[in-house]
């Protein structure tokens, strides 16, 4: 997941209205906030370590440059970085503290693992501390999330896609009732490509 857009968004066209996006900005759940960033030195530390990283980005082409990720901070500005609908930072709901970051968008048509022909579907991608693994704070957060867009958008794909070697992430997925039902091969690995209807994930 890359919550440092590389440039800003294009606006839409009028021949092609930008379709319906996730409006909350911000879920509760029991141990996490998912929230919008702070122009604070806490949430810049956080975010420049998901981003520099070597463990946490193994299956996203490797660790960033720590100057580029402090450069386009500066640029931006941290409070941008989630500034997009469907864009979160993930915060423990006691300290505040940034534990990860969480983006449910939509998936642009130019990049491969689709399964509409017009491409565009929502795509989960996540990303946690180190310090944050093992306790099922990934699965809480995006089931939330998924809960969220599910009370608010119409049915709809959700897809997930990875690596085929993150197995953690793959069950993940799993779990959270995304099946796979494709791979493809995009920056020099194979991609597990994993879908779900987003009307599963309503709150009972």
């Amino acid at each position: 997941m890359n919550p440092l857009p590389a440039s800003p968004a294009l606006p839409a066209s009028p021949a092609l209205p930008a379709l319906p996006a996730l409006s909350a900005a911000e879920i509760i759940t029991d141990r996490l906030r998912l929230r919008k960033a702070h122009d604070s030195d806490s949430d810049r530390d956080g975010l420049i370590e998901l981003q520099t990283d070597p463990r946490v980005r193994l299956y996203l082409g490797g660790p960033r440059p720590r100057s580029a990720v402090e450069q386009r901070l500066d640029a931006i500005g941290t409070a941008n970085a989630t500034s997009n609908p469907g864009t979160f930072v993930i915060a423990d709901r006691m300290t505040d503290r940034l534990v990860g970051t969480l983006v449910l968008d939509r998936r642009s048509a130019s990049l491969p693992g689709h399964v509409t022909a017009e491409g565009e579907e929502l795509e989960l991608t996540y990303l946690l501390r180190r310090s944050a693994w093992g306790a099922g704070l990934a699965f809480e957060a995006a089931t939330a999330a998924l809960r969220t867009a599910a009370a608010e958008l119409p049915d709809q794909p959700v897809l997930v896609v990875t690596q085929t070697a993150n197995e953690r992430s793959l069950a993940l997925a799993a779990r959270l009732g995304f099946r796979r039902v494709s791979t493809f091969r995009a920056h020099d690995a194979e991609q597990a490509l994993a879908v779900a209807n987003l009307h599963t994930f309503k709150a009972s």
